[in-house]
């Protein structure tokens, strides 16, 4: 039996076939979803929730694996049917053999903007125009999508004004569907054990919403737009690597209207809201260090991973029902760096020389989670206050440093001039960062 342990909440995948189990055991096929809900007495069993079933029951530890990690390449694809600009020949071409229900998707040559679904019926090849009115497709006026991939999952299970039914996707050549690759690795999850709650936020490429999973309550990333869907295959692939008590966990994905990333709740919003709507009176000062040192905990462990954040500030932390600070928000993560559009910088919490070079780095992070600790110890106030972007690129750069909030504990201070020197070799690694709030706690 494996000495594998597995935390409650973990979801795992099956590596055997259990179909005859003894009373109180959980059944389950080969390659299937489980998630762990608690540890038994009995060392190396748990009781868990098979999230295609639905039902409960103990499984034991060697029957189960953990999830791989996502790799991401440019072959990856949410929309693998989709061969871009194409001709109606060359579409028929590439839907060879004809097989009832066969069919791509491609853009339209005579009407840029609009798409082509073809498919094949009877040994025919039927070309249906897709019009974009105002960010809405349609086929025949009576039926609107927000996106081809809402689109294709319609006509996948109905007919409407169709030949057939969509029954085989022609990829492009040599794409590979996300979906197939996710759900073979454990990471898609079903659907219909997913409940929509009401909207809790509102990012660059999508809504947020509140909502439960299977009972769990969680958060749903909703991206509806076709191609930024493809661009966060990468964040979600990213998530799928991380495992850490301080970063916001990623349970998996859904495909359905658009991409939907099924994270943990953290029900008490962000670091900012949370010290502005309480204070001082109720934010004690060393809450303020436990906060601290969960951020630098899990920065310390993405730059174990070589993972830079780049969006490191306090409204991208949020806070569990436990009073927990959890990083989160790793579109920008990324293993390689590239430059980037300056205007989409967070500039206020940038280091000079990602500014300046676009030069990003762990020491990089170090400068932003300086201005962090600043928001952490002025009870979410807004950095450099009264100054404009432009002034304190300026202002920065000339050496400026922002004077202590109130109240601020010297030594915390320290921490933060520390993360704000000029030369990013001079400023600390988080592991150090963590050994000094470690040692403040101890006092």
């Amino acid at each position: 039996m494996s000495d594998k342990s597995f935390l409650p909440g973990a979801q795992c995948i099956t590596k055997t076939d259990h179909t005859k189990p003894k009373p109180k055991e959980l059944a389950f096929h080969k390659g299937d979803l489980v998630t762990i809900v608690s540890t038994c007495q009995e060392k190396g069993w748990y009781y868990a929730h098979h999230d295609g079933s639905g039902m409960e029951g103990l499984i034991w530890s060697g029957a189960v694996r953990e999830r791989p990690p996502i790799k991401v390449d440019a072959k990856l694809s949410v929309m693998p049917w989709f061969h871009g600009a194409i001709t109606g020949v060359q579409a028929v071409q590439q839907l060879q053999p004809k097989e009832n229900g066969l069919f791509l998707v491609r853009e339209s040559v005579r009407h840029p903007g609009d798409y082509v679904l073809c498919v094949c019926f009877k040994d025919e090849v039927t070309h249906y125009r897709i019009s974009n009115q105002g960010g809405k497709l349609n086929i025949d006026l009576t039926q609107n999508f927000n996106n081809l991939m809402d689109m294709i999952e319609y006509y996948s299970a109905h007919q409407g004004v169709l030949t057939t039914r969509l029954i085989k996707p022609k990829c492009k050549q040599g794409m590979i569907s996300a979906e197939q690759k996710l759900a073979k690795a454990g990471w898609l999850l079903n659907f219909q054990n997913l409940t929509l709650g009401k909207k809790i936020g509102e990012g660059e490429f999508g809504d947020v919403l509140q909502g439960e999973y299977m009972g769990r309550p969680v958060a749903i990333k909703n991206i509806k737009c076709d191609m930024t869907a493809q661009n966060f295959l990468s964040e979600t692939a990213t998530m799928t690597k991380l495992q850490h008590k301080n970063l916001v966990n990623l349970l998996g994905v859904i495909l359905k209207n658009g991409l939907l990333l099924v994270m943990e709740l953290m029900s008490k919003g962000n670091l900012v809201n949370y010290l502005r709507s309480r204070g001082r009176s109720m934010v004690p000062p060393y809450q303020l260090l436990i906060f601290s040192m969960d951020i630098v905990q899990g920065m310390e462990y993405l730059e174990l991973k070589r993972l830079v954040h780049r969006d490191l500030a306090a409204r991208n932390i949020l806070v569990s029902e436990k009073g927990e600070a959890k990083i989160s928000d790793f579109g920008l993560s990324k293993p390689q760096l590239q430059q980037d559009d300056l205007s989409r910088l967070p500039i206020k919490w940038t280091a000079p020389e990602a500014l300046q070079n676009y030069k990003f780095s762990s020491r990089s992070d170090v400068w932003s989670f300086g201005v962090l600790l600043w928001e952490v110890y002025s009870y979410g106030r807004a950095p450099y206050p009264k100054m404009s972007v432009r002034e304190v690129i300026e202002a920065v750069k000339k050496g400026y440093r922002m004077e202590a909030p109130e109240n601020c504990p010297p030594m915390i201070y320290s921490i933060m001039k520390s993360c704000w020197e000029a030369d990013p070799g001079k400023r600390p690694t988080f592991k150090k960062l963590k050994e000094k709030l470690e040692t403040m706690m101890g006092d």
